[in-house]
């Protein structure tokens, strides 16, 4: 099968030339779109405070991702909540961590960091914060893997739903004209049969990034061909130019 377009259900990069996508398309002759699958909505104020969440009840924030971060601090901000400057962050990942800089000052001693997954941030917590009063600051669809490691390790926490998950409207997208769609969460999945109810794999190839994302293709009855993170292959467009070489060497 010969490749030549991919579709990743995520928004278009803000600077295409430094996206590792553009030259995935440079390096093959490829084309390579980008359709954002899902949409977030932020909850508001009045929807926070019906939840009876107190921010200053907590001595430590989990982060597990950049929605999560900005809209702990937009609600922070609509409600005025003053953030101790005691609080710590434990974030999912580095680069979440320095995203962090755009609301706090970067303090080693206060921001921690695991290496990609909750379970490297799990074994930081465990080493010496198991005693903090952690609040969650989550979607509506948060993952339910989370919940049951800090439950598992009882760990004192409280989930915040602070913004909702929503499929985006993609009819204006030729679904079946792509030879490989990208996932990278379970809503991107099911919005693409929340768009298209009767869609149909065929020749289609399926890639999904994170163990999540795995499950959610293959619960859904579709077959996952090229999965990431991997040991051989950290990012997706790794995973993709060794599939396509795979591929190459076999036709030979």
């Amino acid at each position: 099968m010969k490749i030549k377009n991919i579709l990743v259900s995520q928004p278009k990069p803000a600077e295409l030339e430094k996206s590792p996508y553009y030259e995935l398309a440079r390096k093959n002759n490829i084309c390579v779109d980008f359709h954002k699958f899902i949409k977030i909505e932020g909850v508001t104020a009045s929807e926070f405070r019906k939840d009876k969440v107190y921010i200053a009840d907590y001595s430590a924030i989990i982060f597990t991702s950049r929605n999560a971060v900005d809209h702990f601090f937009r609600i922070s901000k609509e409600m005025r909540v003053e953030i101790s400057d005691s609080m710590k962050y434990f974030c999912i990942s580095e680069a979440t961590a320095f995203y962090l800089q755009k609301y706090v000052p970067y303090r080693k001693r206060k921001i921690f960091h695991g290496k990609q997954t909750f379970v490297d941030l799990m074994d930081i917590i465990l080493k010496k914060y198991k005693d903090e009063n952690f609040l969650l600051p989550c979607s509506d669809i948060q993952k339910v893997s989370i919940a049951k490691l800090l439950d598992a390790n009882k760990i004192k926490y409280r989930r915040a739903v602070i913004y909702k998950t929503f499929a985006s409207n993609l009819s204006k997208v030729d679904i079946k004209k792509y030879d490989i769609l990208i996932f990278f969460s379970p809503s991107g999945v099911k919005s693409l049969f929340k768009n298209f109810p009767e869609y149909t794999q065929n020749s289609t190839l399926i890639a999904a990034f994170g163990p999540t994302t795995s499950k959610a293709v293959k619960d859904a009855g579709l077959k996952l061909n090229i999965n990431a993170p991997t040991k051989n292959a950290p990012s997706m467009t790794m995973a993709i130019e060794q599939y396509m070489k795979k591929c190459n060497k076999k036709k030979k």
